[in-house]
């Protein structure tokens, strides 16, 4: 069954401490850890910093009182509408010492990675259905051919790989933002998941974008807003969007030992939304070879990922992967690989129509007049020295020239064959020896 865009279901709040699936120690010593490290004394304070409900907390908090590892200051604290204050004892800093020798993990209590595989099934990029309607409304800024919202559509829809070919400056680029605009739904990541003890940081402000926080109304009878379980933040669909510099380790478990926890590789924060690999072909590592690594992911929804122990284990792979290239798919990839991309489109230069349509919206959009005499020598002298191959990028650079050229000699923006032929000769430099 599809869900409709924004219709994801919330992970739900734990109420009691056996609902969260974690090691009692781990636990405890992560409430331990944030005590002490953001000196707090009150279970209100702590149950912002540890993102669980404050019943949870405070059984928490009454375990590690019966263990003589915190106890009541017998304060009762006016400033924090007279809660009671608890410190640690000397057992609970050794304990906490120990702890942080350990990890230096604090802060938000971590999902367990099965508990997150089940938010990942609610959430997943495959029940998303995209009409023709958002894709258009999300790339109404670009002047495509006909068909290809056609070949986009059902691609987005399925949540599978697609492959995206042809010359560059056609707005390969451009065209995967529009998906991911498309998508406008949000989602719920965590801050960190849990795996055998150890500690995976996911949520990445850089990659992830969290959504205004809802307010409730406080006339209402049902208050229903931030009532999720707030070990997770919720956030846009993400993109990640990697260029020539995606190596194969990028893919990897990176390892901080310092801090001795683990953060997510790309793949993984992207879970949910698109992975973008940009200028396939760039890259240090041949693309067969990165295409390979994405098989079994692509295959089966599921990624193999190692611990520093070497231990391996599975994660949920749910991600879009947009694969864009300027190379034809044949010279790039074996005919294994090019079957596990289930879809192959190619983006080409516009037509003479489309570039004059793209030509009239970019000098409209920038103030720059449109001159018959100007297009005519273009199109007529120009064009013809690169056999009339147009390309999406090229209105832009033109415009953009002759805006610069105009600013600098303070003469209003025009367009005339004159500045034509300065601009052109920007945009391809003529062939020459040069001497050494």
């Amino acid at each position: 069954m599809n869900m409709q865009v924004s219709n994801v279901m919330a992970p739900p709040a734990p109420k009691r401490l056996e609902e969260m699936r974690l090691s009692m120690v781990m636990m405890r010593d992560v409430l331990l850890k944030t005590m002490f490290r953001k000196n707090l004394e009150n279970v209100t304070d702590l149950s912002e910093a540890v993102c669980l409900p404050v019943p949870v907390v405070q059984e928490l908090v009454d375990i590690c009182r019966g263990q003589k590892l915190l106890e009541a200051t017998g304060t009762l604290n006016a400033n924090n509408g007279g809660e009671m204050g608890y410190q640690l004892t000397d057992a609970g800093r050794s304990r906490t010492h120990d702890a942080l020798a350990q990890s230096e993990y604090y802060g938000a209590m971590p999902v367990p990675l099965d508990v997150y595989a089940e938010q990942t099934k609610r959430q997943s990029i495959r029940n998303i259905q995209v009409t023709r309607d958002q894709l258009v409304d999300a790339m109404g800024h670009l002047i495509l051919p006909e068909d290809l919202l056609d070949q986009l559509g059902p691609a987005v829809s399925a949540g599978r790989s697609c492959l995206m070919y042809g010359p560059p400056g056609n707005g390969k680029s451009s065209i995967s933002n529009g998906i991911r605009d498309a998508m406008g739904d949000k989602i719920y990541i965590p801050r960190a998941i849990e795996y055998a003890g150890q500690v995976i940081t996911v949520y990445d402000p850089i990659v992830h974008t969290a959504a205004e926080a809802e307010v409730d109304d406080p006339n209402s009878l049902r208050r229903t807003a931030n009532r999720f379980d707030t070990r997770y933040v919720r956030c846009d669909r993400p993109t990640v969007i990697t260029g020539g510099e995606l190596s194969l380790d990028m893919l990897d478990l990176v390892y901080n030992p310092t801090a001795r926890t683990y953060q997510a590789p790309l793949q993984l924060k992207s879970s949910g939304g698109i992975f973008i690999v940009d200028d396939l072909g760039r890259q240090e590592e041949p693309p067969q070879k990165l295409v390979n690594r994405w098989i079994v992911p692509l295959e089966e929804s599921r990624d193999i990922l190692a611990l520093q122990s070497g231990e391996k284990f599975e994660v949920p792979f749910d991600t879009l992967v947009i694969f864009s290239t300027n190379f034809h798919p044949n010279e790039i990839f074996d005919k294994a690989a090019l079957r596990r991309i289930f879809y192959k489109i190619k983006i080409d230069g516009p037509n003479q129509e489309n570039f004059l349509k793209i030509f009239a919206l970019v000098a409209k959009k920038k103030g720059m007049p449109l001159d018959e005499e100007a297009l005519i020598y273009l199109l007529g002298e120009k064009y013809p020295e690169i056999d009339n191959i147009y390309a999406n990028y090229q209105p832009v650079f033109l415009i953009d020239q002759m805006i610069s050229i105009c600013e600098f000699e303070g003469i209003p923006y025009q367009m005339t064959p004159s500045l034509i032929d300065r601009a052109w000769a920007n945009m391809f430099v003529r062939e020459e020896q040069i001497e050494h």
